[in-house]
């Protein structure tokens, strides 16, 4: 049986054959996706050629992207990339511009 070396340094990520941290996640979940729609259309009868050409493409996307992501993006590029679209494009102000430029005064709450 083969052995696969596997990064576990103290304060270091988790790295597989180049995949690291979240990356490993999206591989194992992209995979098991694939096998499973694989399984779901033999089941409903579709064409073993069928199935199997669809499980290979898809398993081989899920191959490709993944390692892509994780060459583009690095190991928290994921995260930013989320945070980036939760951040809003421009802020809106409903009051009035004297409000915004009015001290406020000490006891009272605006």
């Amino acid at each position: 049986m083969a052995e696969y070396p596997v990064n576990k340094g103290i304060g270091r990520p988790v790295e597989f054959k180049g995949l690291k941290a979240q990356y490993l996640f999206v591989f194992a979940g992209g995979l098991l996706a694939a096998f499973l729609l694989f399984v779901i259309l033999y089941m409903a009868g579709v064409s073993q050629w069928v199935c199997i050409g669809l499980g290979v493409t898809a398993a081989s996307a899920v191959v490709w992207l993944t390692f892509r992501l994780n060459a583009k993006y690095g190991q928290h590029g994921l995260m930013k990339l989320g945070a980036a679209r939760m951040r809003p494009r421009y802020l809106l102000h409903r009051r009035r511009v004297s409000h915004l430029l009015r001290r406020k005064r000490k006891g009272r709450k605006e």
